[in-house]
């Protein structure tokens, strides 16, 4: 038994190694669960429009001090607020800086504001109730020891590693774990900032890179340098990120939709050479993905690649890349069909993110699969751009060993819970189910370009992008949808033959559950409508002695049942 548990365990580390960062799947949740996954009365109030975070990091003691100043607009009023930062970073003081008079006629400077620890919730009390829209800041000063990342990305924090020529390298990766655990902030995907801006105090020898723009380098006289970056589109918390080490640029242009395109690389001194060699697969991976889903979302504040000390994330405008110069991931294809050692998995599936995760973000984390499936799912196109239709289906096909259909892709709403890790995996079969339920690939394309046009820079609900989809391509997949993303259900096609006559339906699935898919029938092919009772759609089949094979491009089995089976 202990062996067969050790195995189990490595096949799955197999497969979750992949992923971004899961959360540990909860069987039930507590009051700081809803305080962290919940829009609650302390956050409904008020709206983030900006942060500005300042943060020096000590590489001898692991530790951070920063200061957070969070400009907000007040959307009804309110006085006491949720601030969250986690555990053991400390709280030194909260000052607000007022502009406008508070609802009883009273006016403060700067007042230093009471507040009070509850776990990782910081609750602030304002001097009064503030007035709807009033626009104001609070600076946030704090220090101490953050949560260590142990295995970053999946177990994230800030990291502390030695670059090749013994600098330090540091960085923070913390996607589910969440933004708070380094910087105090409204720690929820449901509120974006319009824009941030990044301080990043660093030892004169190395370099602080962050997302955005570099807007310059300060000399501080005391040994440090403070790099400046400036974000000019909305962002997600989790995205924001500083990188720091020995760092070294290069960057060349790209011809983009929208124009001219910055492409930064920020990589390793030991490293450049390496880096120029594997980094020329970006341009070709930026026009699929362009001609696909549209314009790259963020020319205002360029793309980069800089070399982390972790595998890979999509810190918007700054994707983490770990990949050690490798095609693949780590050197080897997720897929097993080959298709997958022909391109760096980290630069395709981190930069696909971009549009699914960055631009279009999800308010809550249990909706995962639209970051996810659809990034998934970018590999699969790229793939096909590069080398044809039959390897995308090849490569996406190749991944479905890796669904475990353990729970639902959608998770609990309002307690910061994901669903399964089948959101990669599951979320990109049943978008290439789709695709070929549509079978018009203009269609499919223009949904595509579509659905990042109208969600460009917005938070949004799974059950907006499921409406969506049915909208634009003018076909229910309410119950499609119900199947694949609330249940762990495969649909099973069921078929039997009785007097020379094919008869077929869904088994497995909700009810109501209907689906058009092609099977192969004795060699004749033919797409035929099925539903979740028995009908014989496909006529003129000679079916006494048939075999029925799906197609291999919808997620569904197939099973030979009885006659006696279309009596129930």
């Amino acid at each position: 038994m202990r062996s067969t548990i050790a195995l189990l365990f490595l096949l799955m580390l197999g497969v979750g190694m992949a992923k971004a960062q899961p959360l540990v799947h909860k069987t039930g949740f507590t009051h700081a669960d809803t305080l962290r996954g919940s829009n609650g009365p302390y956050r409904a109030w008020w709206d983030v429009m900006h942060y500005d975070i300042t943060v020096r990091p000590d590489f001898a003691t692991k530790s951070i001090v920063g200061k957070t100043t969070i400009t907000f607009d007040v959307t009804a009023p309110g006085q006491r607020m949720q601030i969250d930062l986690q555990q053991p970073l400390v709280v030194d003081s909260v000052i607000a800086e007022i502009t406008k008079t508070w609802e009883s006629g009273g006016s403060f400077g700067t007042p230093r504001l009471k507040f009070e620890r509850e776990g990782n919730v910081v609750w602030v009390e304002l001097p009064d109730t503030v007035a709807k829209g009033t626009r104001m800041p609070i600076h946030i000063y704090y220090h101490g020891v953050p949560k260590e990342a142990r295995n970053p990305p999946w177990d994230g924090g800030w990291i502390w590693k030695t670059a090749p020529d013994g600098s330090p390298w540091m960085s923070v990766a913390c996607q589910g774990l969440g933004a708070s655990v380094w910087y105090p902030c409204k720690d929820s995907q449901a509120d974006e900032p319009e824009a941030a801006a990044l301080y990043i105090i660093v030892p004169d020898s190395l370099v602080g890179v962050g997302n955005g723009r570099f807007q310059g380098e300060n000399a501080n006289g005391d040994g440090t340098t403070t790099w400046n970056w400036s974000v000019s589109a909305p962002i997600n918390n989790y995205n924001l990120t500083a990188y720091i080490g020995p760092y070294v640029l290069f960057r060349e242009e790209y011809a983009g939709e929208d124009g001219p395109l910055d492409l930064d690389y920020w990589v390793l001194n030991t490293n450049e050479a390496k880096a120029r060699e594997q980094f020329k697969q970006v341009p070709g991976m930026l026009k699929c993905f362009e001609d696909w889903f549209g314009p790259y979302p963020f020319y205002a504040d360029g793309y980069k690649l800089v070399e982390a000390p972790q595998l890979g994330m999509e810190h918007q405008s700054a994707i983490a890349y770990g990949n050690h110069y490798k095609n693949g991931y780590l050197g080897r294809d997720l897929s097993g069909t080959g298709w997958g050692l022909k391109w760096d998995y980290v630069i395709v599936h981190e930069s696909a993110h971009e549009w699914f995760g960055n631009s279009i973000t999800t308010a809550d984390i249990a909706d995962m699969w639209v970051h996810e499936g659809f990034t998934d799912y970018a590999e699969t196109i790229y793939t096909q751009c590069q080398f044809g239709i039959s390897a995308g289906d090849d490569y996406v096909i190749g991944l479905r060993k890796n669904i475990v259909n353990d729970i639902p892709i959608i998770g609990p709403y309002g307690v910061n819970q994901e669903g399964s890790t089948d959101m990669y995996y599951k979320g990109a079969y049943l978008i290439h189910t789709l695709r070929h339920i549509l079978a018009n690939d203009s269609l499919f394309k223009a949904m595509l370009r579509e659905m990042n046009r109208k969600y460009r820079h917005a938070i949004v609900t799974s059950a907006e992008v499921e409406q969506f989809i049915s909208s634009f391509t003018g076909r229910d997949f309410g119950l499609f949808f119900d199947q694949y993303l609330r249940t762990t259900q495969v649909p099973v096609l069921e078929w039997t033959v009785r007097r020379d006559e094919l008869f077929v339906r869904w088994a497995n699935c909700v009810k109501g559950f209907a689906m058009p898919i092609t099977i192969m029938v004795n060699g004749d092919e033919r797409t035929v409508p099925i539903s979740d009772q028995w009908s014989s759609p496909a006529r003129g089949l000679h079916a006494r002695t048939a075999t029925l094979i799906p197609d291999r491009n919808w997620y569904v089995t197939a099973k030979r049942v009885q006659q006696d089976a279309l009596r129930r």
